[in-house]
């Protein structure tokens, strides 16, 4: 897929902007289909120096044709900024990426889910303590075991956030390794682990897809309302 996808996609969100659909697409209100300027030639080049890696292609195409963030799916794509001379993504969570790692292949295995198991069927009940102040010190040393097995930096290496869905769910996109090119949702908020995102045919999504699967669903959603205005 080249760059002749994102033909016309700025133009398309901007329109969306143009007629009112900030109140009909979930989290358009937030972005208002508000775009950061495309990167150009130099800048891509020195955020992949600094960085140490070659972008996924499809994400060098829209960085460079439709913008370095800004509307999207959910609350929209995290925008790349060089801050102070130094390339960082911002956005709810961004910071979670470890930007040193990004050569290094995402793990997609994810976390042992027997380990997973057992941890949260030693999960601290308030019921089984006397005084609160037992419970509370035994959630405390759950979390930090818990912490361990699902929030380790090791298990994102390779990877950037690129969106925030809300109540502290997120979006990843890989940047290296097998995964390199596709989304993974991020709920471990909800004790969920990180998993792959999946198109309705079960197939993985890749950040094309991503994004413009977002941009026709918007295109629609404001159509048909418009159509019953």
């Amino acid at each position: 897929m080249g760059d002749s996808v994102w033909v016309g996609v700025r133009e398309r969100v901007q329109a969306l902007g143009g007629v009112g659909a900030g109140d009909r697409v979930f989290g358009g209100l937030g972005h208002k289909f508000f775009l950061e300027d495309p990167l150009t030639a130099a800048q891509l080049a020195d955020l992949e120096a600094c960085m140490g890696v070659t972008l996924p292609e499809e994400y060098r195409g829209f960085l460079r044709h439709v913008g370095a963030g800004g509307a999207g799916p959910s609350y929209g794509v995290f925008p790349v900024r060089l801050v102070q001379g130094r390339w960082r993504w911002e956005g709810d969570g961004a910071d979670l990426a470890d930007l040193s790692r990004l050569a290094e292949p995402f793990p997609r295995e994810g976390a042992d889910p027997e380990a997973v198991r057992e941890l949260l069927a030693e999960q601290p009940e308030e019921e089984d303590f006397e005084e609160i102040e037992d419970f509370d010190d035994a959630m405390e040393a759950w979390d930090e075991r818990w912490e361990t097995v699902m929030w380790s930096s090791d298990r994102t290496v390779g990877a950037i956030v690129i969106s925030h869905i809300g109540c502290a769910a997120r979006q990843w996109l890989v940047i290296s390794g097998p995964e390199r090119g596709r989304i993974w949702s991020d709920n471990r908020v909800d004790d969920e682990d990180l998993s792959p995102l999946l198109d309705e045919h079960g197939e993985p999504v890749t950040f094309a897809g991503w994004f413009l699967t977002w941009l026709h669903e918007a295109e629609r959603q404001s159509a048909s309302v418009s159509a019953g205005d």
